[in-house]
């Protein structure tokens, strides 16, 4: 994993400024494609995090004061330096992360949807008032910001998680301290000299990189407010025990095992497209994939040999090359792990029908490939049928009714999202009404929400209350007061 080229050193940004890190270790970030390094990302320490905390809290009342119009004129204008530099965005994104650069501009316009979404902070933070609720007593109630929050964020998509959740932040007047994933923090780095250049003030966004000991710094700093994560299940349960234990609000996205339901009465050339995208797209590294198709009936031959025959032909490659469908995993760790989930799955007894654990490709031979891979006959016992991939790995299982799928999906400990594809409305609400699962596609592939609508999971899936987007966000980032006066 050596590089003739070894990048610069990448900086901590505190008050407005690029600043070294105060540790002295370093970790390097590659393209997973070629494995050159690109840069190296310093392992920051308590003390780098309590100077962004201190610039964050700083800034704070200042940031407070200024009027929710002119917070979101700053939005207004980073959502346009973000269309602007789109493509150069992009081709940062696929060249640390792998993804193709269409799904790197996918990614980067959902993030851009939440920074215009955040732009209706005016309306989104108003109150309500009610006159005489007693004689000569009104009530109102209003949102106020609550100081400085943090994010810790993971790497399969390392724009858009992040504006989730500092844009709501910023534009209810809090500041904010973020920890991206160390293995692809470079395209960030640059949506934050555009947020600079929009004019964010210094001291509202800093950025500390680093790993588990600048998470547990921010964890345990008396300073910060609240704390956003995404990451796995176990991670996320353990963030949401240390914050929420110190007081802090606390939202932690973990991981997923998403179901798909495929019925007889559905198109099967629409459902087998939606199902390669939602399976196989950004490698499969994304919580919204589908994982386990469950076939109704005759539908579940039918699915199972179209995606097979499509998965087959999927092109590997750089992202940067158009005509590629599927790019690398981010890194040779998380390559074995995707291959010892195929291991194990041959070993427990479900049937490999796409092995893509030899994948590789002669034009980057050092590169991170793991091919698509299709396993038949899984049961809900099976690690391949219970626990989280997170790679290019579609599962098939055979029920015979509705109430066989959704007793599959109500024996796994996630609760993230599921799709179902059928033509039938009735079947179409006894599904929605019985899935218990957060986020729910009917005939959708990928039930991702708009900005406007809450994004999270249930159950293992998700810790806390309030979630990422929509009203969520803006409840989450501001607390109300009520107010009671007579006069």
């Amino acid at each position: 994993m050596r590089s003739t080229t070894v990048g610069e050193p990448i900086n901590n940004y505190i008050e407005g400024t690029w600043v070294p890190s105060s540790g002295t270790e370093s970790l390097p970030v590659e393209d997973p494609t070629t494995r050159d390094v690109l840069h190296r990302v310093p392992l920051s320490t308590a003390v780098d995090v309590d100077a962004a905390v201190r610039a964050a809290k700083t800034a704070f009342p200042g940031w407070r004061a200024t009027p929710a119009v002119d917070r979101a004129r700053v939005l207004f204008r980073l959502k346009a330096l973000l269309e602007e530099n789109l493509n150069d965005l992009s081709e940062s994104l696929t060249r640390e992360h792998g993804k193709p650069v269409a799904e790197s501009k996918g990614e980067i316009r959902r993030g851009i949807e939440n920074v215009e979404h955040a732009c209706g902070i005016p309306t989104l933070m108003l109150g309500s008032t009610l006159e005489d609720v007693a004689p000569g007593v009104d009530c109102e109630t209003i949102r106020q910001p609550l100081g400085v929050f943090a994010g810790i964020t993971p790497y399969n998509f390392p724009v858009m998680i992040p504006l989730w959740f500092w844009p709501y932040a910023v534009a209810t007047g809090n500041t904010y301290v973020l920890k991206p994933s160390e293995q692809d923090p470079i395209t960030h780095q640059r949506i934050v000299d555009l947020a600079a250049e929009a004019g964010l003030p210094p001291g509202v966004l800093n950025v500390v990189h680093g790993d588990r000991d600048v998470v547990n710094a921010l964890l345990q700093h008396p300073d910060i407010t609240g704390v956003s994560f995404v990451g796995s299940s176990e991670v996320a349960r353990s963030i949401y025990a240390t914050a929420a234990a110190s007081g802090k609000r606390v939202q932690a996205f973990g991981g997923a095992k998403n179901h798909m339901v495929v019925f007889p009465d559905a198109d099967y050339d629409y459902v087998t497209d939606a199902v390669m995208s939602s399976i196989f797209a950004s490698t499969g590294q994304r919580c919204l994939a589908g994982s386990i198709v469950i076939g109704i009936d005759d539908a579940y031959a039918s699915i199972r040999d179209r995606v097979v025959d499509k998965a087959s032909a999927l092109r590997l490659g750089s992202g940067l090359d158009p005509n590629v469908d599927m790019g690398p995993v981010i890194s040779a760790k998380h390559a074995e792990r995707v291959r010892g989930f195929i291991d194990s799955g041959t070993a427990e007894g479900a049937k490999l029908l796409l092995d893509g654990r030899d994948a590789s490709v002669s034009a980057y031979p050092n590169g991170h490939w793991v091919g698509p891979t299709v396993f038949d006959e899984v049961k809900s016992d099976m690690g391949v049928g219970r626990e989280e991939i997170f790679g290019p790995v579609a599962s098939f299982a055979h029920a015979r009714s509705l109430d066989d799928a959704l007793a599959m999906m109500h024996r796994n400990q996630y609760g993230n999202a599921t799709s179902i594809f059928t033509s039938s409305g009735r079947t179409a609400r006894e599904f929605r009404y019985h899935a218990g699962i957060s986020m729910i596609g009917v005939n959708i592939g990928v039930a991702a929400p708009m900005a406007f609508f809450p994004f999270g999971g249930s159950r293992g899936s998700f810790y806390g209350d309030l979630k990422a987007q929509g009203q969520d966000a803006v409840e989450f980032f501001t607390d109300k007061r009520v107010v009671i006066s007579r006069w």
